[in-house]
């Protein structure tokens, strides 16, 4: 088990603070194992083992049991007299009721809370009714290539680098395929079984959706397509090719769905030289795009779309606000903000033709201010000019 560090420092400074901890992000993707490692934090700075109350509401002991009060009755059993403890609820959305229960935790002991949760806005829009300003959200991602390859040095360096990042970009982050040092068979099995799960638990039963079929087909064309710029109408072109018919509000219903689950990021565009958001051609980004070489395949095929998505996923777990940038009639594939840092990047497989060199510089080239521009590919020689940086893609994933 590798300790995630980039997820505690951010989770640190607030331990110990009158707020709760929430960490949301799709199934499977770790979250269980960061409430492990935080507990690991609290006993190497002294906490007793005794402090700690931890449940899974997922697990078999809370299947028939529910209901608000019977948790809370459960933790007012642990609460030691006279003693700071520390609560770890994992998959609180599993209970009916949980944020009322929160919110009698805070006012009833001293407790500092740790949760987490597949549905991000569930969490988040409960909380903000219940709780208003007393909870901070960390949002869990599928490892990192950089996490896959500290994973390969810790047993030994068993796969050569381009091998590594081979099976990385066909199969994706989910923590299990490398933890488990499992077969691809395997990985497809256990990738397939979690899309299920999020489809079923996290889609259909949260959001009462009837029409499973056609959520299956939508979520093909969301994998077929990410990286592309989104259209409702063109998506409810090919569904009715398919004889299947759904309205533009019935799509961006099933896209918050998605979203909601941590299943899939709708970008935004923004005009960069006028300052404006643009509400059209968002593009579509997958949390794990090892779902997409599951379900659909041709990932080592569509190799662009893929590398656009692991540097998307990237950049949020550096923190950064995303956008897709607009600049004339080009387009920069993302504009990425923190603070007041910004960064524009340019994703492409290999700079093979001249043609492909100007594709990629001429928009950055076209930006008149002084934020950092890169240009991402696949190759190993550097062909940097007028200020723009060019990149190979696994260096930029392995630099800190």
């Amino acid at each position: 088990m590798i300790k995630r560090e980039s997820y505690l420092q951010q989770i640190r400074p607030f331990i110990n603070q009158n707020v709760i901890k929430v960490l949301t992000g799709i199934r499977r993707c770790g979250k269980s194992v960061m409430l492990d490692l935080i507990k690991d934090e609290l006993i190497d700075r002294g906490v007793d083992n005794r402090q700690i109350i931890s449940i899974n509401l997922e697990s078999g002991e809370w299947l028939l049991k529910n209901r608000v009060d019977q948790l809370y009755d459960h933790v007012k059993e642990q609460v030691l007299p006279a003693k700071k403890m520390y609560l770890f609820l994992d998959e609180i959305q599993e209970i009916n009721g949980w944020e009322k229960a929160i919110n009698a935790f805070l006012i009833d002991f001293d407790l500092d809370i740790y949760i987490t949760g597949s549905n991000a806005k569930l969490l988040s829009g409960e909380l903000a009714t219940y709780l208003g300003g007393r909870y901070v959200e960390f949002n869990i991602y599928p490892f990192s290539f950089k996490e896959v390859y500290e994973i390969n040095r810790l047993d030994g360096g068993a796969a050569e680098l381009p091998q590594l990042f081979h099976n990385y970009l066909r199969m994706g982050g989910m923590p299990f395929i490398y933890d488990a040092n499992i077969d691809e068979n395997s990985q497809k099995k256990y990738l397939s079984d979690i899309y299920d799960s999020v489809v079923l638990k996290d889609i259909v039963e949260r959001n009462k959706v009837r029409n499973i079929d056609l959520l299956q087909r939508i979520l093909l064309f969301l994998m077929v397509n990410i990286g592309n710029p989104f259209s409702a109408p063109a998506m409810i072109k090919f569904l009715k090719n398919e004889k299947r018919s759904l309205s533009q509000e019935t799509v961006y219903n099933y896209l918050n769905y998605c979203e909601a689950a941590c299943f899939a990021h709708l970008v935004e565009r923004e005009d960069i030289v006028g300052k404006q958001v643009l509400k059209f051609q968002e593009k579509i980004y997958l949390t794990d795009h090892g779902f997409r070489e599951v379900l659909y395949g041709n990932n080592e095929r569509d190799i662009q779309q893929v590398l656009e998505n692991i540097v998307y996923m990237e950049l949020l777990r550096r923190g950064y606000a995303v956008k897709v940038g607009k600049v004339s009639t080009t387009e920069v594939d993302f504009v990425a903000d923190r603070g007041s840092e910004r960064i524009y990047y340019q994703v492409a497989y290999i700079l093979a033709e001249a043609a492909t060199v100007e594709r990629e510089f001429s928009p950055l080239e076209a930006i008149s201010d002084n934020y950092p521009k890169f240009v991402l590919t696949m190759d190993d020689f550097d062909r940097s000019r007028n200020g723009i940086q060019h990149l190979n893609i696994i260096k930029f994933l392995l630099a800190d």
